[in-house]
């Protein structure tokens, strides 16, 4: 009987040990499984930002709390956690079953990009209510890892690359279907993908950051070398929104992140996300969300 907790610590201090040249060649990854946390007296992991990613099959009632959303998980679900979105899961039933496996971006250095992917987006969804059917396949596949990674098989870094593909490729078509997009031109698509890693870079906001320094249209247009006419197009077509709402929106984010799950003065996260004047932001703040900073903190 595993208590999260101790695993999460465990693999810190894990991934702490390891020396830094070795971690940036291969990057890290791991994978745990457990099969009861039953009167262990497992504690609320966290609310915290990790070094890592981390997909976890979750069997049993929880709660999640990602970035500034709520999920309820009522009987199994895959749960995708990105290392710049901090996140809060809660057991609700004694009886939990799973699997997890975490690991760092370059992993997939030359291997493809996880984040490409919607579940590992900080708009996404991270959750993933599963049938039994599904989340039997997932179950098998986290057992197949698993069987793989402590074996002395040659290639078993590229098995667990081409097994965390399958767990998200079994999430994304577990997903509701969408209505089918028209193709975009990929220098569009570029652009665009270009313009939010620009936006993300500046994020999470914390003590080691300095404030946001990209934060109109302009400066991303300037930054991307194209004219801001032309990135707020292509917001349009590829990401279906005018790029000042993209920008606002993940502002509030962050925002509404900083309030919520630090003990930051509403002056600080003014100041941390670019606002020259604590009254700009708390103006800011109402405008999207009817509360104001110190409202929407007590709630």
């Amino acid at each position: 009987m595993i208590q999260l907790q101790t695993i999460e610590d465990f693999y810190k201090e894990r991934f702490e040990s390891i020396p830094d040249s070795f971690k940036a060649e291969i990057g890290h990854f791991n994978v745990f499984k457990f099969d009861s946390v039953e009167g262990c007296g497992l504690k609320p992991i966290p609310y915290n930002i990790r070094a890592y990613f981390k997909i976890c099959l979750i069997a049993g009632r929880n709660q999640v709390h990602y970035s500034d959303k709520n999920f309820n998980i009522e009987k199994q679900a895959l749960l995708f956690s990105n290392p710049r979105v901090p996140y809060n899961w809660k057991h609700i039933t004694e009886e939990q079953r799973g699997h997890f496996c975490i690991f760092t971006a370059n992993f997939f250095h030359h291997f493809g990009n996880p984040e490409d992917y919607s579940v590992f987006k900080p708009d996404g969804m991270p959750v993933i209510e599963l049938s039994d059917e599904q989340a039997h396949k997932a179950a098998q596949l986290f057992e197949d890892m698993y069987t793989d990674w402590i074996s002395d098989y040659a290639y078993k870094y590229d098995r667990m690359r081409v097994l965390v593909y399958e767990l998200i490729h079994l999430a994304v078509k577990a997903q509701p279907i969408k209505s089918a997009e028209r193709r975009l031109s990929s220098a569009s698509e570029k652009i665009a993908r270009q313009f939010i890693e620009l936006l993300e870079q500046q994020f999470p906001i914390d003590d080691g950051n300095a404030p946001m320094r990209l934060r109109s249209s302009s400066d991303f247009a300037k930054r991307l070398l194209i004219h801001v006419n032309h990135l707020n197009k292509v917001s349009q077509e590829v990401l279906h929104k005018p790029t000042s709402v993209i920008i606002q929106e993940r502002i509030l984010l962050e925002a509404k992140i900083l309030l919520k799950h630090t003990d930051k003065a509403v002056s600080e996260i003014a100041f941390a996300l670019g606002f020259k004047e604590k009254t700009h932001f708390n103006n800011f703040f109402k405008k999207y969300t009817q509360l104001t900073p110190t409202q929407f903190r007590s709630i």
